[in-house]
């Protein structure tokens, strides 16, 4: 997946105006973010479609057909199964989440809201989402929109990024400063 910062002069954020643009001309902006979400969250959920979106050995077509029948299931709209059509005929797939990532990003922008980017080990419930949303509004000072990723990795805690400040508290990092810190004993 690429790491380019989803800013508006890289591609993903290039990507991510055009549809923002479509979305806004045809006023679809909160069923193009919310069908944009659902997808991000699937392939959260989901290590098959992580590989696909990822793969260079996938072919275009394939990664446009499977993609195609995919949000036809989820039911997203036709905009967002035609921008992820074109995505995929442009052998773009694998910059999708940060496209995903820079329009979300743009739409809160837009609505002076801050984005909070939080990754959890395990899926949060809508009662921990709001209570997080809350603490983080009454931190920041102004309405907060949270992007939750889920990564087993961490093991356990959570990492919140909002803006340039980053507060980690997973188990996966407090165990590496341990394991830091058991070094410089010996």
């Amino acid at each position: 997946m690429s790491t380019e910062a989803p800013g508006p002069a890289s591609l993903a954020g290039r990507y991510a105006s055009a549809l923002f643009e479509l979305a806004d001309g045809q006023k679809q902006l909160d069923a193009v973010a919310a069908d944009l979400a659902t997808l991000r969250r699937m392939m959260d959920e989901s290590a098959d479609l992580r590989r696909l979106v990822a793969s260079p050995v996938i072919g275009r077509d394939a990664q446009g057909r499977a993609m195609s029948a995919l949000l036809e299931t989820a039911g997203a709209s036709n905009l967002v199964r035609r921008f992820v059509g074109v995505v995929c005929q442009n052998g773009r797939l694998r910059d999708l989440p940060s496209m995903i990532a820079a329009f979300l990003a743009e739409l809160a922008r837009r609505r002076g809201e801050t984005a909070a980017d939080v990754i959890s080990a395990t899926p949060l419930s809508e009662t921990q989402l709001q209570s997080l949303s809350e603490t983080l509004r009454r931190l920041v000072g102004s309405k907060i929109t949270v992007n939750a990723r889920v990564d087993a990795d961490l093991l356990g805690g959570l990492i919140v990024k909002v803006g340039s400040r980053m507060f980690d508290s997973s188990i996966r990092t407090k165990l590496q400063r341990l394991r830091l810190a058991m070094k410089g004993v010996g």
